[in-house]
């Protein structure tokens, strides 16, 4: 049997990180307000591992996105499919990423693609000539953290 799971990218502000990918890759934050409120209530949580963003609670370093298409517990607000979690860590990034998204185009949007990636706060790194075979751009996102578009 196949097994779940997700991508967890580390981060420096999970929050924001989640929000640029969300309207990169036209996914959903997801929103674990509900499931907070509950653990707050049981005392299973305290007020310091919570705060809030953009008017929901949220925990404090961390933040995921979901396929909008794909099933999600109504009662956590977690996907169960294609989702990525974002998690902070003390430390930033060094080096090049061993692994990283590409996020592709329709049929001939690649320009409109990477410019709206760019309008979200990604930049351009390099393009690759592929020659008959295409061309697709290496860029970063917010924390610079390595993607291509194609």
């Amino acid at each position: 049997m196949a097994l779940s799971w997700k991508l967890v990218i580390d981060s420096t502000n999970a929050p924001a990180l989640a929000d640029f990918w969300a309207a990169a890759l036209q996914y959903e934050v997801e929103d674990p307000s509900a499931l907070i409120e509950q653990l707050l209530a049981a005392g299973h949580l305290g007020q310091e591992a919570v705060f809030e963003h953009r008017g929901r609670k949220t925990f404090r370093g961390y933040a995921a996105i979901r396929h909008p298409e794909d099933p999600f517990d109504q009662a956590s607000g977690i996907g169960r499919g294609r989702r990525l979690l974002f998690q902070d860590v003390p430390e930033g990034k060094s080096g090049k990423n061993r692994l990283h998204i590409d996020v592709h185009s329709e049929p001939g949007g690649l320009d409109a693609l990477v410019a709206r990636l760019e309008g979200l706060g990604a930049t351009r790194v390099r393009e690759v000539d592929q020659g008959p075979a295409g061309h697709w751009w290496v860029m970063r996102d917010p924390e610079g953290n390595e993607f291509c578009a194609a």
